[in-house]
């Protein structure tokens, strides 16, 4: 495909604004997939809005115009990808580079054109108006991109085992009724065999682990079916791509443990002796093998933030790579929770409350954080008594995101050396969320002129002092 014609920028439009500018060495660019247009103040420059391609070379010559133009701030808008060159290019050179959600901008009509948007884009960044997104520091980012292309392998995985899965059915071999997990030992064994040409229901049950609960009759039975080549073909397929993936994962796992090896050897070892674990588990089968806890322990400045229920190595590891190390980059808790998209976004108008709906959020670390919350419902925990008390009252979706925010100022608050977390446990959250009601009941009824009496001693329940 020919790439269209370059637009011209045209003629720049200067806007008198009525705020007082805070900051006049700004720059604004509006990024795309082949060029961007940057515009800087009009008494910088005879042609104060240009347009740069997104070749390095051009973006380079970019950053030595915003230098010579005495540019020291830039904002920039994009959607995609498109803005991390240029991003990571400007700020290598020591420019403040803010990234604008674009829902920020687009509630102004009437500038529909590239050179119009990142006029205004300066313009409002010029009087304070924008606030650029998180971005963890550089060695965090590139942790981040590490763990995102393992979660990107597990879930290409993922679809390969389904692949299987329809193609055993259509052969009517029951395998995944049999063993719970096909690519486990039992069932990678018999998927192999049948691979390599086996037909024999018999031999093929002999591949039964001594853990399986199912019979080898049971097991002879499942694998009783239509072979045809078609459906076999796909099952190879599959299954050697499954073999790839889990070969890139591997391979994965030694480029994150080696880069994780050199964050923790650029800071220096904690006072605080690394804790023994919450708890001892074998990892899950999609969990890195290696050791997590000691590099994550240096890399926090001795905060181990799995001593926090729910919360494994492995979802630290995902968790930090998200949010990175540093919480004052969050004024204050509140400022993380509403971040994370886990605060009730509150639309009042008229002194009544419109909505307090959660904002919907693609935030990979909100994401994390609500799948620890569902896997605390079933925890003897004081945070998975409180689900368990808001699930009954409010349904399992809002408790999820308040459990998940409960565990974000859990998060924050260990970051930032707070707290040093404990668990009370669940009946010691139950007992104090008695105490709670029992006060609140006692403060009623003393209003409504009414006495607590206790049913199994006949003692009168003092209401409480306030």
């Amino acid at each position: 495909m020919k790439h269209n014609r370059r637009r011209s920028p045209g003629k720049p439009r200067v806007s008198p604004t009525v705020f007082d500018r805070l900051n006049p060495n700004v720059a604004g660019i509006d990024c795309g997939s082949a060029e961007h247009f940057v515009a800087v103040p009009p008494d910088r420059d005879p042609n104060p809005v240009q347009s740069f391609t997104t070749f390095t070379t051009d973006l380079l010559r970019l950053a030595d115009w915003l230098t010579a133009c005495r540019v020291t701030s830039v904002a920039m808008e994009a959607t995609g990808v498109y803005w991390i060159p240029i991003y990571e290019i400007l700020e290598a050179r020591g420019f403040e580079v803010l990234l604008v959600n674009a829902r920020h901008l687009k509630n102004v009509p009437g500038r529909k054109s590239d050179v119009s948007d990142c006029e205004w884009i300066r313009e409002l960044h010029s009087v304070g108006l924008l606030r650029g997104s998180f971005r963890p520091t550089d060695p965090i980012v590139a942790l981040r991109a590490y763990l995102r292309h393992r979660q990107t392998l597990i879930e290409s995985a993922g679809t390969y085992i389904q692949r299987m899965q329809k193609a055993l059915i259509q052969m009517n071999l029951q395998l995944p009724l049999v063993v719970s997990d096909i690519t486990g030992v039992t069932g990678l064994r018999i998927l192999r065999d049948i691979v390599a040409g086996q037909r024999d229901p018999q031999p093929l049950a002999e591949h039964r682990d001594h853990r399986c609960r199912a019979s080898k009759a049971e097991i002879i039975a499942a694998l009783t079916g239509n072979y045809r080549p078609e459906h076999l073909f796909v099952l190879q397929q599959n299954l050697a791509l499954f073999d790839a993936c889990q070969a890139q994962l591997a391979t994965c796992d030694l480029a994150i443990e080696a880069h994780l090896q050199t964050l923790s050897a650029q800071v220096s070892t904690p006072a605080v002796p690394l804790p023994p674990p919450r708890v001892t588990k074998k990892p899950r089968d999609n969990e890195p093998r290696f050791e997590v806890r000691a590099p994550l322990h240096r890399l926090t400045n001795g905060v181990d933030l799995s001593q926090i229920d729910g919360l494994t190595p492995y979802t630290v590891l995902k968790l930090v790579a998200e949010i990175g190390t540093d919480p004052s980059r969050w004024p204050t808790e509140k400022h993380f929770t509403s971040w994370l998209t886990l605060a009730p976004k509150n639309k009042i108008s008229g002194g009544r409350l419109l909505s307090s709906r959660t904002q919907p959020s693609a935030n990979r670390a909100a994401a994390v954080l609500r799948m620890t919350a569902m896997s605390l419902g079933r925890t003897q925990t004081a945070l998975g008594a409180f689900y368990r008390r808001l699930a009954a009252r409010i349904g399992k979706p809002q408790a999820i995101t308040a459990t998940a925010r409960k565990l974000a100022i859990l998060v924050y608050r260990v970051l930032n050396g707070a707290l040093v977390y404990r668990d009370p446990g669940a009946d010691a959250y139950d007992g104090h969320q008695r105490t709670r009601v029992l006060r609140r009941l006692r403060q009623r009824a003393a209003t409504l002129g009414f006495e607590l009496v206790n049913r199994e001693t006949g003692e009168i329940l003092e209401p409480a002092i306030s």
